[in-house]
């Protein structure tokens, strides 16, 4: 920790004494969101193991998650060449974005045709935060509705079925069979977690226990 605290000396905060900061998952290597931090909530982040920002608009520090719960866990903090600003590593708990997105980029001026690190998991906790509307709203004519309605056996059965359908796509041999029944599975998997109560983080939590 000393080592870092003497690099803190070595920033350089711009005239209002802040330093933006990137933040990134460390899993995906997706970036997150652009904040900025002063010198204290940056001794904030370091002290405590997770993100705190500076709130131009509010002109206070704030910690990310404070009232969302979607806490960013430090895994490292590194600075450019030019000292100016910081790239910070994090287990992202939850939605980084306010709107409910995995990454606050999530909007494209120009989109290639190899996706970005990380759509993936945007994706997921994008569905995952459509089904709980599902859940607790219950519109009518939506094929979520009836599963939550119809309650977990159901579901159960509904799982059972598409594991069996990505087994037989398998077999087969045909890419794209294998594709679309495994986002069915996929989907159906995320409705058994959110009718059980369980959260993708705790999926991740575990895989991610598992590589260590």
């Amino acid at each position: 920790m000393k080592t870092a605290w003497e690099a803190l000396e070595k920033l350089k905060f711009n005239g209002d004494g802040l330093i933006p900061a990137v933040i990134q998952d460390v899993h995906s290597g997706t970036v997150l969101m652009l904040a900025y931090m002063n010198k204290e909530s940056l001794q904030k982040t370091l002290k405590e193991g997770r993100t705190w920002f500076f709130s131009r608009s509010r002109n206070k520090l704030w910690a990310k998650g404070e009232t969302s719960g979607h806490v960013q866990k430090v895994r490292s903090i590194s600075y450019d060449c030019d000292a100016d600003t910081l790239l910070i590593q994090v287990e992202q708990t939850g939605a980084a974005c306010h709107e409910g997105s995995f990454s606050c980029f999530s909007r494209y001026l120009l989109e290639g045709s190899n996706q970005p690190a990380g759509r993936g998991t945007e994706i997921l906790y994008g569905l995952e935060k459509l089904l709980q509307e599902r859940k607790e709203q219950r519109p009518a004519g939506s094929y979520s509705t009836y599963l939550f309605a119809e309650g977990l056996d159901k579901i159960l059965k509904k799982v059972g079925e598409e594991a069996t359908e990505v087994v037989i796509a398998a077999k087969g041999g045909v890419k794209e069979e294998l594709i679309y029944e495994t986002a069915d599975l996929l989907y159906h998997l995320l409705v058994l977690l959110r009718n059980e109560g369980i959260c993708l983080d705790e999926i991740m939590q575990e895989l991610a226990s598992r590589r260590k």
